[in-house]
């Protein structure tokens, strides 16, 4: 598929802005219209994006029920009641617990956790996770991740004497579950400054306004945001406003003393001794922690991440790999029969969206499953599969379509739906089946637009390659941690040539490793570009190309250099 690069040109206005920027903070014109594109254009917002400070972070107490859930979570210590912390099994739901479970655990010997069985129980609250709670005499349950819909479980709840907080960022309906305190800053009633944490997050403002309640030591909660890091990168929510304090103070945790159950996985992941960024969150250390509740259950997850002693964390994470490779094979086997589904629908070309239902697929992996369709066909994509009694399933989606709401609108075929405007999870009877695929298909044929379902990479600004200089690259690592609404920049360099020494490397030989000049360079920059081998010839020709790249560091036997990470080729002008 052919990517469509964008490049909008500054405005005067903008260039203005970074010659501003340029003169006070003595970065280059790059890096200076780099942070203008970023909407930071005075010298102080600079400081404050370049080194983010705890004293930043807003009061938890500004959000709605805050001092509720305040007021009966002290009750209950007070009064030595028995608590469950109840999360979701995924990673942004088992970090939310591990780290309320940490910080509770000095002030409470009667506290437990609860992570559902995604194939017994599904997602969210169950019934069978209060009986649970009845059963083992809990009267507060502090739910996390999950909850904003529970309407009727929070009522059996209540009917059982058991009270409860439900701690969740997802889209709330316009009429709340009544616990005793529900904290989510994307009420309709809210007025908290940022909208955008992760449901571990929620969790840590709640912890937040707790320990400020008490007078307690921010320190203590301080070696926590680890796990907030975690959430954050492996969530995709954005990394802008106070989700990047808290993602750059967690990764600073991670990388200089992370836990006992955290440093399992990042020796198991091979991160030992290296710089772990966002990026090694997304696809090392979060897909590990979300195999346990994929393969098995969620709950190995926090018993890792709550590991007293080293060698159980290594024990654990050992595991937990294991349960990584099992599913990444999996994923792969459920891709290929996706794909087979696909090649057999009549007319593909003309749907604007995807509906594949196979009720013997792994219920723990339909939503990779719906990412890589949505990756490969650059349409949103809805897998299912067939869960105890009911089809369950994830959605994906491409930018600018809210699949959120496209499955909203069909709400009255629906058991349960939550999630967010790029990610959504459904489950619907057998018999609305048919109903459900026409009527989404409906709103995507509707809703979406040809330039949609066309792969887009935004360009940020045109370099030659005589300007990528360590200082520029060192410059540019300011701006981490990289994320939704920070990405890491990409640029472009137009007319550049093979050196003469790019050749093809890989198993298949199906990878280019190049090296670079351009018209303003004779010094060669070193480029990788995955699965590009079919523009060798034109390369090897020595005719110019145009290339849309990241820049990187790469170590190689204790040595680093720059490489650009190269994300398209085209022979022609954009």
């Amino acid at each position: 598929m052919i990517n469509k690069w964008n490049f909008q040109t500054p405005s005067e206005e903008e260039l203005h802005k970074r010659d501003q920027l340029v003169a006070e903070l003595g970065f280059s014109p790059v890096i200076c219209l780099l942070l203008v594109q970023r909407g930071i254009t005075s010298i102080e917002e600079a400081k404050k994006f370049f080194k983010p400070s705890l004293n930043d972070l807003h009061d938890p107490f500004l959000m709605p029920d805050m001092d509720k859930a305040v007021r009966r979570l002290n009750k209950a210590l007070g009064n030595k009641e028995k608590i469950l912390i109840y999360g979701d099994y995924d990673v942004d739901g088992t970090t939310a617990v591990s780290l309320v479970f940490k910080y509770l655990r000095p002030y409470s010997s009667t506290l437990d956790f609860y992570i559902p069985d995604r194939y017994d129980e599904g997602y969210g609250i169950s019934y069978k996770g209060i009986d649970y709670a009845a059963e083992n005499g809990v009267s507060l349950v502090i739910s996390l991740d999950c909850g904003i819909k529970a309407i009727e479980k929070i009522e059996y709840a209540k009917e059982k004497g058991i009270d409860f907080i439900i701690c969740d960022h997802h889209m709330p309906d316009a009429t709340l579950p009544d616990a005793v305190a529900v904290l989510d800053a994307k009420r309709s009633d809210s007025i908290y400054p940022y909208e955008h944490l992760s449901g571990c997050g929620v969790g840590f403002k709640f912890m937040q306004a707790f320990a400020k309640s008490n007078n307690f030591p921010f320190s203590d909660l301080e070696k926590l945001l680890e796990l907030t890091a975690v959430s954050i990168a492996s969530d995709i929510v954005p990394i802008t406003g106070e989700n990047r304090i808290l993602a750059y103070y967690g990764l600073k945790q991670l990388n200089s003393n992370p836990s006992l159950g955290l440093k399992g996985i990042i020796d198991i992941c091979g991160l030992t001794g290296k710089e772990i960024t966002i990026s090694d969150i997304v696809f090392k250390i979060g897909p590990r922690i979300n195999a346990s509740g994929r393969m098995m259950n969620g709950k190995e997850a926090v018993e890792l991440l709550l590991s007293k002693d080293s060698a159980s964390a290594r024990e654990k994470s050992e595991s937990i790999n294991q349960y990584n490779e099992e599913r990444r094979e999996l994923d792969k086997k459920i891709t290929d029969e996706a794909n087979a589904v696909i090649d057999e629908v009549e007319n593909m070309d003309d749907r604007k969206a995807i509906v594949v239902y196979n009720p013997g697929w792994h219920k723990g992996v339909i939503g990779i499953v719906a990412s890589r369709l949505t990756e490969k066909y650059y349409r949103p994509a809805v897998v299912l599969t067939k869960s105890s009694e009911l089809i369950t399933g994830s959605a994906r989606s491409v930018t600018g379509f809210d699949i959120y709401k496209a499955i909203e609108s069909c709400r009255d075929l629906l058991e349960n739906f939550g999630g967010h405007t790029y990610a959504a999870g459904l489950s619907l009877r057998e018999e609305n089946l048919e109903a459900f695929t026409e009527r989404f298909l409906k709103i995507a044929s509707e809703e979406i637009i040809p330039e949609q379902m066309i792969p887009q990479i935004d360009i940020d600004a045109i370099l030659d390659l005589k300007e990528i200089n360590q200082k520029f690259v060192n410059d540019l690592k300011k701006m981490s941690p990289f994320g939704p609404d920070n990405q890491k920049p990409v640029f472009c360099s137009l007319g550049v040539k093979d050196y003469g020494t790019s050749k093809l490397v890989g198993k298949e030989l199906e990878h280019l490793k190049l090296e670079l000049i351009d018209g303003n360079s004779s010094t060669p920059m070193h480029a990788i570009a995955f699965g590009m081998h079919r523009y060798n010839d034109h390369i090897k020709g020595m005719k110019p190309f145009n290339i849309c790249y990241t820049v990187e560091e790469n170590t190689y036997n204790g040595n680093t250099s720059i490489q650009l990470m190269i994300k398209d080729i085209k022979p022609d002008d954009i």
